[in-house]
């Protein structure tokens, strides 16, 4: 008996909690003026994946979960001990081929001067041909000599262009190993928070294995589910205002910066007071960049609060949604 009156006694009170909730909302509701909607949500960020483009072992890792980091930071090094082995072996193949091309070059050269030659002595015989001082079958041998010069000649030449496919062949190869020595070195492209250290030194990864998980600061938002009554009538850009649970008092303003196109069920996890069975739209409401950049050592996602987002443009904000947060607040 006394466990059943236990569970009817959290019963009660899980109740009484939603309905205290769903007044407070609703009179915060009502509270709008017209031209205003609003939804819950919770702050959230783009993750964005630290990980090699190749597969490889890890080197070191120089940050650690919860670090801020800047843009253009280093946060991973890979291990390039093959990678320089091979680089160095490509440079080899660059010069040898370099060599070879010089040789091919002074190959030519020497068929040059003697199909020079040839054709000398292939003139010669045209004109004791012509004065019957010269038999014809050692005429014909002048002209087979000219064209035997001609044809090395020829390969001599072909021997340089091979020469010279070789060197961009190993050219490329270098600048493909350098670019993977380089890319070996993993940064961050936005400013951002560690959310997650996936490996650590010594560990070898795959071609596109995270290593460390990135919460992006450069954009950050909250999404929201209204139903298509209110989507419909928000424009792409509308003004908005996102009140959080932890700073009831202050709005952060915001603008509306996607409105999903097909509707969906309410999520179990968003808490509304909308029946769950009604279709309703996504909507992305983002914090300008700038407004984070001066506080973005405060910013934690998965904090909870209220969007309102105003349709008509004329309408004036109320007073408790102008209220910015005092840069004192926060030193």
């Amino acid at each position: 008996m006394k466990a059943s009156r236990i569970v009817v006694v959290a019963v009660l009170v899980a109740i009484s909690g939603a309905v205290i909730a769903y007044f407070r909302i609703s009179h915060s509701r009502e509270q709008l003026p017209a031209g205003f909607f609003q939804g819950n949500g919770r702050i959230e960020a783009e993750q964005v994946e630290i990980a090699p483009k190749s597969a490889g072992r890890v080197d070191r890792v120089l940050a650690a979960e919860g670090d801020l980091v800047e843009m253009g930071a280093v946060l991973v090094e890979m291990d390039t001990d093959e990678l320089e082995a091979a680089l160095d072996h490509a440079k080899a193949d660059v010069a040898l081929a370099r060599q070879t091309k010089a040789e091919a070059e002074a190959f030519v050269l020497q068929r040059q001067s003697e199909l020079r030659l040839a054709e000398q002595d292939y003139e010669r015989a045209q004109s004791l041909l012509a004065s019957e001082h010269m038999p014809e079958s050692v005429f014909e041998k002048r002209e087979t000599t000219l064209r035997v010069a001609e044809a090395v000649l020829g390969a001599a030449k072909a021997r340089v262009q091979t020469s010279e496919s070789r060197i961009v062949a190993a050219a490329a190869e270098v600048r493909r190993i350098d670019t993977q020595i380089k890319d070996s070195k993993l940064s961050a492209r936005m400013s951002g928070r560690v959310l997650y250290r996936l490996a650590e030194p010594g560990e070898v990864v795959s071609a596109g294995g995270p290593i460390l998980t990135l919460l992006s600061l450069e954009n950050i938002y909250m999404e929201v589910f209204l139903p298509a009554v209110e989507a419909g009538l928000l424009p792409i850009g509308a003004e908005a205002r996102i009140v959080l649970d932890v700073l009831p008092d202050y709005a952060i303003p915001a603008t509306v910066s996607f409105v999903s196109p097909e509707a969906q069920f309410t999520p179990k996890q968003v808490e509304t007071l909308d029946e769950r069975e009604k279709l309703v739209f996504r909507v992305r409401v983002r914090i300008p960049p700038e407004l984070v950049a001066g506080r973005i050592e405060h910013v934690k996602t998965g904090l909870r609060g209220v969007a309102v987002v105003r349709v008509d443009a004329d309408a004036p904000w109320p007073e408790s949604l102008n209220r910015r947060i005092p840069p004192e607040l926060f030193e």
